[in-house]
């Protein structure tokens, strides 16, 4: 017969696993998201589908431009978000509480005209109206190729160039009616307007000392600093996502495609455009005190006060993500 002690010591040495196995799995941690609809944005629009494999639950706000989500950050309603690196600056000049974190895409603009019109060079903006979105890495790019070209602008009549500031949807249709002469446009609207036929491709303004701009990843300094295991999660999430859309194309041009555009572009589209504004991690201090100083000059988001990259500029995370993935 057994021993009534035998009998309690195997109860007692199950106890501890049966309690384990009862114990609820953690909730989710939840990150909130705020995004804009471009192609080279899609590997941020996948994370909410992609980032349940590190307990998170990430939501999606997608605003019409970088600086839009700015209010939304200081309201505390979003965590992370994904910008051009020029609205992530004016965000941080005018006091918003971000760090630059990453970069998700490179490149992403054209300067598109208008076929009939012969135009070889910036130098022929002379006299020509051209759009662009007030705000966006395309007018940093447009102004600094006009200063290059020793041309001078203004939203009124009475210089050079004339700019007509207007929403990105707007700019192709803009184009189309010959209600401007050229455009500097996001991907993949630009690479959709030459598809088209409303318009045919000047150059990519990647020829000053800006590069070809990064878009910029930025988390909440409350999130990096109050929650880091979060914040670390998440970048894992982000760095793995990502580098599935560069070695998986097909992947991320079906959800680009069908999720975000819902067939409103077409596979062409989405490839001429990623390639023009390839994903990417990568982000250095040097490039984001470039774009500022370039914003600086030549007044693009009314800075406050100018920003001091070595500031605000955290790696750290994104280091750490690519070493623990063996992402170079």
């Amino acid at each position: 017969m057994l021993s009534h002690k035998w009998i309690l010591s195997v109860v007692l040495s199950l106890a501890p696993l049966s309690f384990v196995q009862a114990q609820p799995k953690k909730a989710p941690d939840l990150v909130r998201v705020g995004n804009l609809k471009f192609a080279h944005y899609g590997a941020i629009s996948y994370l909410p589908e992609f980032c349940g494999k590190y307990n998170l639950k990430v939501t999606e706000r997608v605003f019409a431009k970088g600086i839009d989500i700015m209010p939304a950050i200081i309201a505390g309603e979003i965590d992370v978000a994904a910008s051009a690196a020029d609205a992530a600056i004016a965000g941080r000049s005018g006091g918003v509480p971000i760090y630059a974190v990453a970069g998700f895409a490179e490149g992403g603009a054209r300067i598109v005209v208008r076929p009939e019109l012969n135009i070889k060079s910036i130098k022929d903006f002379k006299g020509k109206k051209v759009g662009v979105a007030r705000g966006g890495a395309q007018e940093l790019l447009l102004l600094a190729e006009l200063a290059k070209n020793n041309l001078t602008w203004s939203d009124k009549k009475g210089k050079d160039v004339q700019i007509v500031y207007m929403a990105f949807a707007d700019l192709n249709q803009a184009l189309q009616a010959k209600q401007i002469d050229a455009m500097a446009q996001s991907e993949p609207q630009s690479s959709q307007a030459i598809n088209k036929g409303w318009g045919v491709e000047l150059m990519k303004p990647y020829d000053t000392p800006m590069g070809m701009p990064i878009r910029t990843l930025v988390m909440t300094e409350k999130m990096y600093n109050e929650k880091k295991d979060v914040a670390e999660r998440f970048m894992k999430c982000f760095v793995e996502a990502t580098k599935l859309f560069m070695d998986k194309p097909e992947i991320a041009e079906k959800f680009v495609v069908e999720k975000v555009f819902k067939g409103q572009i077409t596979p062409q589209d989405f490839k001429d455009a990623i390639g023009n504004s390839p994903y990417a991690y990568h982000l250095t201090v040097e490039h984001i005190q470039i774009t500022t100083d370039f914003m600086h000059k030549y007044g693009v988001g009314r800075m406050e006060k100018v920003p001091k990259a070595a500031d605000w500029v955290k790696i750290d995370l994104l280091d750490d993500a690519k070493k623990s993935l063996g992402v170079k």
